[in-house]
């Protein structure tokens, strides 16, 4: 039984929005900080962005900053990851993680995190 779980992927035409959702079991995500990661075959898993329960300010790279935002829904205990002005560039495996550390400040690198989703493909065209 998966913990965390992602959905949300597609294939959307540059310049096109899509909003990816992470959803959990067993524990509440927003007492936790959450981080979205993607990968692109044969390369390392990057962090996009990052949000603590301490800060409604999510930490960005500067690739995605100004297009990508995440916001949390804690009546249902969902995490969105709401990307915007796509780019075929943004064609990664996108994966929802979990910082095991309760009101933690969040963190943007990958072996900070304990619980992973399974990832969901994002796939935008020219």
């Amino acid at each position: 039984q998966e913990r965390l779980v992602e959905s949300g992927g597609g294939l959307v035409q540059s310049g096109g929005s899509l909003t990816l959702s992470c959803t959990a079991s067993g524990f509440r995500l927003d007492h936790y900080p959450v981080g979205w990661f993607r990968q692109a075959p044969g390369k390392e898993r990057e962090a996009v962005l990052c949000i603590s329960p301490l800060d409604s300010r999510a930490k960005l790279v500067d690739s995605v900053k100004g297009r990508f935002t995440t916001s949390r829904d804690k009546a249902k205990n969902i995490v969105h990851l709401q990307m915007n002005s796509l780019k075929p560039e943004d064609t990664d495996v996108y994966y929802c993680a979990v910082e095991d550390r309760s009101y933690g400040l969040g963190s943007m690198r990958r072996i900070a995190y304990d619980y992973w989703g399974q990832g969901t493909q994002v796939t935008v065209t020219s």
